[in-house]
């Protein structure tokens, strides 16, 4: 550390990324000041905080939160956890959003984070400063605002900043050609809260991740005749009453009629997106060189870093992964870099290795927009990352649990959230049904490992 005083780290947002962050530079009073967490709304939580309105606050700042009335978690609690904190025992595997958000006001608790999260708190800007003798020569200026109407503003100077600012707010919505001439309601899963008010109405659903699936069986329950539009292979287990598939909306007619790609039309009353989200930094300075473009967000070396700046980091970007564990070790990845125990390969050298895997991946058939989506490779990208920052991996059976309610959930639409899991030892754990029926594990996972 070539003789500093402690690092200072400055933490963009205090959802359950930034609370991580927090938790881990605290825990190392030895080489890290307290950090300083700025949050824009008044709680912790982030994406888990709900709020029953839509649209944007009385003071005009726009509502972040996506989560709906009835979520509950498609990822059972045993392997939704942080590693170091898991949920209570007597919960259910598949736990109600509210019961994620007392999770993470507890993880606040223990370790004692609320003192360094600035409430209310608008970051304005995070500036590049070229310092000598500060780590890799540079350090941070970052502008935030507080106050009524965020009129207070703060300038203070870090040696490195964690971007934790989530990626669930901004909706996406695809550019359908004649989409303007759609007559019904057009909406966003990001503005959906529950589903009574389309009781009964006929909804065609754009999307079928999993948020999509989960709406698509809520307004079944309230007798909505929904089709399921999308563009993977079409789903062969069970579907909910009243729900039939199509492939993607290809365009609106001039009469707001829904053309899809097979030619077949649909004049729907709702035309509902679950298309997911942009990736938005708007106080990042732009000559960071952070490039967002088509769901993709480069160059960034281990999904974190950028090159060119590397004590900015950006966390938990990747899509469909586990994400309290993911950013559980990128926070430690992060840390083994700042502390020097990982020493970073050149700006060249961290360029190329970029370049390369983006090839990699894109040889494999992988779309621009999908590059980020890491799905069964998030094992081998922890592991990566705990061999090189010399940190212990997640246990053995996280991987194993995780793809095998992925089986479950694809077999058994319908049911898989009745199921409980167990965690027996580092290796292996078993699975329940509602009626306390041993499952048997789905083979093709087992040979994993």
């Amino acid at each position: 550390m070539s003789g500093l005083g402690k690092l200072r780290v400055a933490v963009i947002g205090a959802g359950a990324a930034g609370l991580c962050a927090a938790r881990h530079l605290l825990s190392r009073p030895d080489t890290f000041a307290p950090p300083v967490v700025y949050e824009l709304t008044k709680n912790i939580g982030g994406t888990w905080v709900y709020e029953e309105r839509v649209g944007s606050y009385d003071n005009g700042l726009p509502i972040h939160s996506s989560m709906y009335r009835d979520l509950r978690t498609n990822i059972p609690k045993e392997v939704m956890s942080f590693p170091d904190f898991p949920f209570a025992k007597h919960l259910p595997s598949f736990v109600h959003h509210t019961e994620v958000r007392k999770y993470l006001e507890q993880y606040c608790d223990h370790f004692r984070l609320w003192d360094h999260i600035q409430f209310g708190t608008s970051v304005a800007s995070v500036t590049p400063v070229d310092v000598k003798g500060a780590w890799n020569g540079l350090a941070w200026n970052v502008t935030s605002n507080d106050g009524i109407n965020h009129s207070k503003s703060t300038t203070e100077r870090f040696d490195a900043v964690m971007v934790c600012n989530g990626h669930f707010y901004d909706p996406y919505i695809p550019a359908i050609p004649g989409l303007e001439k759609f007559k019904g309601m057009l909406m966003h899963s990001h503005d959906y809260r529950s589903a009574e008010p389309l009781a009964g109405k006929s909804v065609v659903l754009l999307g079928a991740g999993l948020s999509g699936l989960d709406i698509c069986m809520e307004l079944s329950n309230v007798d909505a005749k929904v089709i399921l539009s999308h563009g993977q292979r079409p789903l062969t287990c069970p579907l909910p009453s009243g729900v039939q598939q199509a492939p993607p909306v290809t365009s609106v007619l001039d009469d707001g009629t829904l053309e899809f790609k097979n030619g077949e039309r649909a004049k729907p009353e709702v035309f509902l997106f679950c298309t997911g989200y942009n990736f938005t930094f708007p106080f990042l300075d732009k000559k960071v060189g952070v490039n967002v473009q088509d769901h993709h967000v480069w160059p960034l070396y281990k999904f974190l870093i950028p090159p060119a700046y590397p004590s900015l980091f950006i966390v938990g970007i990747c899509r469909a992964i586990c994400p309290f564990p993911h950013f559980h070790m990128q926070t430690k990845f992060i840390l083994s870099v700042l502390d020097g125990s990982f020493r970073l390969p050149s700006r060249e050298d961290m360029e190329k290795d970029v370049e390369l895997d983006i090839a990699a991946r894109r040889a494999r058939g992988i779309a621009t927009r999908h590059i980020l989506k890491l799905d069964s490779e998030q094992w081998a990208y922890n592991d990566e990352l705990a061999h090189l920052g010399g940190f212990e991996p997640l246990p053995r059976y996280w991987s194993n649990l995780y793809e095998s309610n992925k089986v479950f959930r694809a077999r058994d639409m319908l049911n898989y959230k009745t199921y409980n899991y167990t965690v027996l030892d580092n290796m292996e754990w078993k699975v329940h049904d509602l009626h306390g029926q041993h499952l048997q594990k789905p083979l093709a996972v087992k040979k994993q490992i």
